[in-house]
């Protein structure tokens, strides 16, 4: 029995079915190593990210531990030892961590009565803008008020301005440095008012509140009423 002729449809099914082989083999010749080396690649930087993810918790414990350690040694009043680890911490801690010890280690200059340097430790920190926000802001709060005394007056004022708002974490300290320098420089109305703000915000520190209180009251200022409107 002779066989049947293939259509039109079934020869142009197998003529494109055969198009379709002769394209991906030349697109596998002319791609498929690039394709592989891309598939080397991204596994390589995925494995690369699990072993930096890794290696980063690793030496976050470790730079935690050292931070406890200089710590305990600076509570059992070892403070070159402390002082060694804090050192090392700034050199090579990551960012919370250098911190941290940058803020330790201008503490312990304090409270040796080392002003001067503990100021500078505060204003290279506050001046660090690879740093977050709050980090500064304390770092300014510390530097200034270790500096308060030699400072004039309205050089406390421009220096907290940022600071002393009703919207700033550090409103109470900020208003009460700024309120005290206002007063020196016989601004006693401005220093009232923002003293009253002081007392009445309640995220201020109860303490600061009431001594903000008693000053404002001293100086004729009614806390209770209620601010005036702004325009």
């Amino acid at each position: 029995m002779a066989s049947t002729p293939p259509t039109e449809e079934a020869f142009l099914r197998e003529v494109d079915e055969e198009l379709r082989r002769e394209q991906l083999l030349a697109m596998w010749k002319r791609y498929g190593i690039l394709a592989l080396i891309a598939i080397v690649m991204l596994l390589a930087a995925f494995g690369g990210y699990l072993f930096w993810r890794e290696q980063s918790r690793q030496r976050a414990e470790a730079q935690g531990e050292q931070m406890s350690a200089a710590i305990a040694d600076i509570q059992a009043g070892r403070k070159t030892d402390a002082g060694k680890k804090i050192d090392t911490l700034i050199a090579e801690g990551g960012p919370g961590y250098r911190v941290a010890a940058l803020f330790t280690k201008a503490a312990i200059a304090a409270d040796k009565g080392e002003t001067k340097a503990a100021a500078a430790i505060y204003a290279g920190v506050a001046a660090d803008e690879k740093l977050a926000r709050p980090y500064r802001d304390v770092a300014l709060i510390r530097q200034t008020l270790i500096e308060y005394d030699s400072l004039k007056p309205q050089q406390v004022i421009d220096r907290m301005k940022p600071l002393a708002t009703e919207d700033s974490a550090f409103f109470g300290t900020a208003g009460e440095m700024t309120a005290i320098a206002l007063l020196q420089t016989n601004r006693a109305a401005e220093a009232g008012r923002l003293l009253a703000m002081i007392a009445r915000d309640t995220r201020t520190p109860p303490t600061l509140r009431a001594r903000a209180g008693r000053l404002a009251t001293s100086l004729g200022v009614d806390i209770g009423a209620k601010p005036a409107d702004k325009d």
